[in-house]
């Protein structure tokens, strides 16, 4: 029973944080979002499209993977956009409703830095290993790893279920709560084990990025010609990849800091 208690505290502390008793600033806030997500999407799904048109396109490794990444940015923002709406008309739904979405935004949320690692790995065999690029990232292997990616990040999401059942009531999944992920959290400690696996995500995500980034930069310094053109310019899509992998850390811990203070 403590844990469920526990549990509807946490769940009532994320209500008052996303609602606002303030009328004009959640309708701005509101409008602002829809501002910065529906020319965005628009653009994701145009990207998409050309992609699925395009034959060529969807037999070349890094094409595939930047069209994960198009997916799941399209269903973050459209997924993004339906929570701050129904925060915005106050439209509490069942904690096992909302608890389907929300592992699928945690787990899209993922996918993104661990396809940029991806990509920077596709990037890293083609200028350092141009003899074996064929074979590591042939449609088919680009395709079984674009599934594992896809498992492994809704791994953490399922984990969280699983450690929910064990200590909430079945009572819990009737509460109405607005939709977000840490509806889904039991207790402190809980809150504090994902920030130690964000933490050691982002080193190990890091470490490959490095690694690739400075191999990537030895084979510019030795390579003459056309190869060292194509090394440099592989070194800038790395160092693109840094930057988005920034982008992404930032958008994953801001709402735990938040949380935390």
């Amino acid at each position: 029973m403590n844990e469920n208690s526990s549990q509807s505290g946490n769940s009532s502390n994320g209500e008052t944080l996303l609602s606002t008793n303030n009328p004009i600033q959640a309708s701005l806030f509101t409008a602002l979002v829809q501002v910065l997500v529906w020319p965005f999407l628009y653009v994701d799904l145009f990207m998409l499209f050309v992609f699925l048109k395009k034959q060529a396109l969807q037999e070349e490794a890094r094409y595939m993977l930047f069209a994960q990444t198009l997916f799941a940015d399209s269903c973050i923002l459209v997924l993004t956009d339906f929570t701050v709406i129904t925060m915005h008309v106050q439209l509490l739904l069942p904690t096992g409703i909302c608890i389907p979405v929300v592992m699928f935004m945690e787990a899209l949320t993922n996918l993104s830095p661990t396809i940029i690692v991806a990509m920077c790995l596709e990037r890293y065999v083609a200028i350092c290993r141009p003899l074996k690029h064929a074979n590591i990232f042939s449609p088919r292997q680009t395709f079984i790893c674009i599934a594992f990616l896809w498992s492994l990040c809704f791994f953490i999401p399922f984990v969280d279920l699983c450690i929910m059942f064990a200590f909430v009531s079945k009572s819990y999944f009737t509460h109405l709560t607005f939709c977000y992920y840490e509806i889904m959290f039991v207790g402190e400690w809980h809150t504090v084990m994902r920030g130690f696996f964000y933490i050691a995500e982002f080193f190990a995500i890091l470490c490959i990025l490095l690694f690739c980034y400075t191999s990537v930069i030895i084979v510019a310094h030795r390579a003459s010609g056309d190869d060292k053109q194509s090394a440099s310019k592989g070194q800038r899509t790395i160092l693109f990849h840094l930057f988005q992998l920034l982008l992404c850390t930032l958008a994953v811990i801001c709402p735990y800091v938040e949380s935390q203070g």
